[in-house]
């Protein structure tokens, strides 16, 4: 839930950093104290408040005392998300609640007081900050934190060109790290973002401004330590509460002399002492100087006593707010005039900075936040104005409404703070005057004891904070005050400047991170990836560690893994070079399986079914898992297809791995969303189950009948009416293939081995024994047959294939007079009628595997290759000519399989069984630059212009005729192609009004018309039926 505006802004205007709550003594008694634990200080397993039958004590986790453990232990195990709050999102953030939590079993207490003091010792090292560096820790789940990174390296080149650089000919067009030229209008306003060592926010969405959607942000640390960092990267120091008494004469049972003893306290109780004060500490004063307070911060304060007595309640809030807005104005034209003041004018007229850089180094930094101060000053000199004219402010709509249209400095300079915060660290990592100049400036009583950071930061806070002021005068204001009207306004206004910082900060960052990580990855050899990283319109979704092994604490077994908008990749950092090297290849969303461990390991084989595996509704473990199993959480990734692997890796917690699902799941639902070529529609589901597998289909009657050929029969089913199942016709085991020639009424089917014809019209679903005894045998020891249009005549091709030869038997329908009335005896006796009759027969020296229909010629796929047979002179050819040298890569694939030919503008699509591509009527190749390497190890395809399907056991891949691009993977699990008949491509085709028509050359398109229940495409899975729609512009095309 959104954080609620404090009650009282004085609160934090005062609040210092050395003013901490001691917890009360009390809260360290303990009502029964056990024997103390060896190596743990005494004290400490429980709250002295707790319930006499609260739970034992057990060990903390790691030493309590020592900080750098503590904190090491912390950062492990809190769990960073994208949090907004005032409007603003912030990334990699926790809250103070969950800080504390965390604290608490780290050392294993329930006394939070004690864990908040310890928690902020480890913020007194700057371990985490506050997102707008306010104050503490703070115990409330309303306040967010960050942990305090560095950025150590920029991408090579993305920084050389940074707008307002100086260097090189100011004539001379910029250009990006792409190569591309930037205009001169854009290059003032570049996009750039802040880090995370700044807070790193962006404003709440697009409902919130009512504008364009917020940039996508990753939501954990995306910067990189330096190895001279790493050893400093943990607090260091003492937690004297939680160590044992340095007197050796100090028992439990007696009082000790120090008064620093961390165990008097609970002595004192133990002995029923009342607690003496020891050593007194003051109220700090340093948070704000004296100079620098505000006179009155109430307006109850600020006004003369009857003022306030005459205004009635409501008015005096209206008044409260309204002063808020005052005096927090001015505070924030004070913090700019410190950046002025004590940094920029100092840094420009001292040699702290060489000469050479020193202006652009100053640019880079503070950017245009002195235009931000033009703007500000004009505004608060306006609202002091108001403030003076009269003790009760009518109005201040009409200020805003004047002032918040010039606020376009913010958006240049929130996208711009990534620059700044990385010009910043690097200076001071290297210019030990610079960083000696920040270290004596921070110390300064004008700093208040916020670092350069906090500064930075106050403008992208101060615009999301305007709607919340507004909005809190608005909630006191009458309905007949002219404010009523004009606050909404400046509110909408405000908010639509904060929809633009949220996209430019977001795009900034996002390319920034990338650039950096491209950088850095190193491959393995010969598994270098283009991830294209650096592509405008690539996004890093999520980004955290995953473990190889469950259960350890090595950081060798650690990995890091990003989720990208179109991959999951895995790497491991090696800090030492900043680089990061890949651990298996980058797996492409669309073949990415992720599933809890117990799924995975369910699964026969290692093979998880591709459904929505991630899509779970429950947060909470199943019964009788702990949630906090010191094993871990495991999930598998399964990367599909020829290139494919399976790896388990472990996520500390139970809410880590549900947010890796849940992320995963929710890029692969809107990729899935944006890329839908084909939509399955179910035909059968849960009836061709078990030893009833279903092995192929054929529709007919316009689509609306479906015969199925199963592994014990031939069943026939009404598409027109759901509510039927399917029905046997035809009795008989191991049916292969059928296919159904339509006009003649002929069914073919490939049953044993054995080629059979049945005429439709005579199926009978009380008499499949019967229909199957009344078979006409066509052919026996066949391996497949194929139905199509060749020679201006329907022909069925046998194969016989053998392991060196091939028999191709054509036939051809002979002519029956349908409508003509039999008598019965002669319908009983119709199985004895001949259906097909021998049109050709030739023999090819090697085994076939395919059989594809051309204008006027076969295309027989075997292990030569495509060889072409004219069917009036039983002449063969190869499709390839040898004598074209770029096909040499075909001949050096001996184990390539050929699968299928389709006729595309002019040109043959060959598909085998790794890859694709295109040659023209003479056998030579086209497109020489064009070619698919197949995903999955297809077994089958099927043309449905101008998309080819290659289908696999576990996924379908879609593929673009023209640009070879992967459109759609279709999940599944043991998928089958049981029908597809080629699609017309050409001018005559249904798909005329939807692709440009073209024209066709070689051996000609087809003449003859396709039914449209024939260009279906019929995909069975383990228990399904359905069909592949395609869809153009969100309609179904058949």
């Amino acid at each position: 839930m959104p954080t609620q505006p404090r009650a009282s802004v004085s609160q934090d205007r005062s609040f210092s950093f050395t003013s901490i709550d001691r917890p009360h003594p009390s809260s360290f008694s303990s009502v029964s104290t056990p024997p103390p634990v060896p190596g743990q200080p005494p004290g400490f397993g429980g709250s002295a408040g707790s319930a006499p039958n609260a739970r034992p004590r057990t060990s903390p986790v790691v030493y309590p005392a020592l900080l750098s453990r503590v904190a090491e232990a912390f950062k492990t195990r809190i769990t960073l998300a994208e949090r907004f709050k005032d409007g603003l999102f912030y990334s990699d953030t926790f809250d103070g609640r969950d800080a504390v939590d965390k604290i608490c079993y780290i050392i294993k207490t329930t006394d939070r007081n004690l864990a908040l003091l310890l928690g902020r010792a480890l913020d007194a090292q700057k371990f985490f900050h506050d997102v707008t560096y306010d104050h503490r820790l703070r115990d409330s789940p309303f306040e967010l934190y960050q942990f305090r990174e560095r950025l150590t390296a920029a991408p090579a080149g993305f920084l050389e060109e940074v707008p307002g650089r100086d260097g090189g000919d100011e004539n001379s067009p910029l250009v990006d790290e792409f190569g591309r030229s930037i205009p001169p209008e854009s290059t003032h306003g570049a996009s750039r973002t802040s880090g995370p060592g700044m807070a790193s926010a962006r404003p709440l969405g697009p409902g919130a401004a009512g504008g364009a959607p917020p940039a996508r942000r990753m939501s954990t640390t995306d910067t990189v330590t330096s190895s001279s960092d790493e050893a400093s990267a943990f607090p260091s120091g003492v937690f004297t509460l939680l160590t044992d008494c340095y007197s050796p004469t100090c028992t439990r049972d007696r009082l000790c002399y120090s008064i620093a003893c961390p165990r008097r306290l609970e002595q004192q109780a133990r002995l029923n002492l009342k607690p003496k004060p020891g050593l007194q500490r003051s109220v700090s004063q340093e948070s704000l100087g004296d100079d620098l307070k505000e006179p009155g911060q109430l307006w109850i304060h600020s006004v003369p006593q009857e003022v306030v007595d005459a205004t009635p309640d409501k008015e005096k809030g209206r008044q409260e707010s309204i002063n808020e807005v005052f005096y927090t104005e001015r505070d924030f034209v004070r913090d700019l005039e410190y950046l002025r003041d004590f940094w920029i004018k100092p840094l420009r007229s001292s040699n702290i900075i060489p000469e050479e850089r020193r202006d652009d180094f100053v640019t880079q930094l503070f950017w245009n936040v002195l235009e931000i101060y033009s703007v500000n000053i004009r505004l608060a000199e306006m609202l002091t104005k108001r403030q003076k004219q009269a003790h009760v402010v009518d109005k201040i709509g009409d200020i805003f409404l004047d002032m918040v249209p010039h606020f376009t400095p913010f958006v240049k300079y929130g996208a711009h703070q990534l620059y700044g915060k990385y010009e910043f660290e690097k200076e001071k990592a290297a210019n030990p005057a610079f960083a000696k100049f920040v270290d004596e400036t921070e110390r300064k009583p004008e700093s208040r004891k916020l670092e350069l950071n906090g500064y930075l930061t106050k403008p992208t806070t101060r615009l999301a904070r305007y709607p919340l002021l507004l909005e809190a005068c608005l909630k006191h204001t009458a309905d007949d005050n002219p404010d009523k009207l004009m606050l909404p306004k400046a509110v909408k206004l405000v908010r639509e400047f904060l929809a633009k910082v949220n996209v430019e900060t977001g795009k900034s960052e996002n390319r920034f991170n990338l650039a950096q990580l491209d950088q850095q990855l190193v491959f393995k050899n010969g598994e270098a990836v283009d991830l294209r990283l650096r592509d405008e319109e690539r996004e890093m979704i999520y980004k955290g560690p995953l473990k190889k092994r469950g259960g350890t604490q090595s950081e060798s077994a650690e990995l890091t893994v990003y989720l990208f908008d179109h991959a999951v990749l895995m790497v491991k950092q090696k800090s030492k070079n900043e680089q990061s090297k890949v651990y298996r290849k980058p797996i492409p969303l669309e073949l990415l399986v992720v599933a809890p461990l117990d799924e995975a390991t369910a699964s026969r084989g290692g093979t998880v079914r591709p459904k929505s595996l991630m899509s779970r509704a429950s947060t909470n473990p199943p019964p009788g898992v702990d949630k906090n199993s010191k094993q871990g959480f495991a999930m598998t990734f399964i990367h599909l297809g020829r290139r494919g692997y399976q790896i388990t890796l472990w996520s500390t917690s139970w809410a880590g791995r549900k947010k890796w699902l849940d992320k995963i799941e929710g890029r692969q639902a809107e990729l899935r969303d944006r890329s839908l070529v084909f939509e399955t529609r179910a035909l059968s589901a849960g009836y061709f189950v078990g030893t009833n597998r279903v092995t192929c289909a054929a529709p007919f009657d316009n689509g609306n009948r479906m015969v199925y050929g199963t592994d014990n029969g031939v069943y026939l089913s009404d598409l027109r009416d759901k509510s039927k199942v399917p029905v046997k016709v035809i009795s008989v085991p191991n049916v292969t293939q059928l296919d159904v020639l339509e006009e003649q009424g002929i069914l073919v089917v490939l049953a044993d081995k054995a080629v059979q014809t049945f005429f439709v019209d005579h199926l009978d679903p009380g008499d499949a024994i019967g229909a199957a005894k009344r078979a006409k045998k066509i052919s026996s020891h066949a391996t497949f047959f194929k139905a199509g249009q060749c020679l201006g005549r329907t022909l069925v091709c046998v194969v016989k294939s053998g392991s060196v030869s091939s028999t191709i038997k054509t036939l051809e329908p002979i002519s029956h007079d349908r409508n003509k009335k039999q008598a019965p005896l002669r319908k009983f006796l119709q199985g004895s009628n001949e259906a097909l009759r021998v049109f050709k027969e030739f023999y090819i020296p090697t085994e076939s595997s395919s059989v594809h229909f051309l204008k006027s010629k076969l295309c027989v796929g075997c292990t030569k290759g495509f060889e072409i047979v004219d069917l009036e002179t039983l002449d063969t050819q190869g499709l390839l000519d040898p004598a074209d040298s770029s096909l040499d890569f075909v001949q050096k694939r001996e184990n390539a399989r050929p699968i299928a030919i389709y006729r595309v503008d002019g040109e043959f699509l060959l598909c085998y069984d790794e890859f694709a591509f295109y040659v023209n009527k003479n056998g030579w190749r086209a497109k020489s630059n064009w070619i698919i390497q197949w995903e999955g190890f297809p077994t089958s395809f099927a043309l449905h212009y101008p998309y080819v399907l290659a289908f696999e056991p576990t996924f379908v891949e879609v593929r673009h005729v023209e640009s070879g691009a992967l459109m759609q993977i279709i999940p599944g699990n043991s998928l089958r192609c049981l029908f597809a008949e080629t699609s017309p491509s050409g001018p005559n085709s249904s798909m005329g009004s939807y692709f440009p028509q073209q024209s066709y050359g070689g051996y000609g398109q087809p003449r003859y018309p396709v039914p449209a229940s024939r260009t279906e495409i019929i995909i069975a899975d383990a228990d399904r039926v359905f069909s592949c729609e395609l869809l153009i512009n969100g309609l179904k095309i058949a």
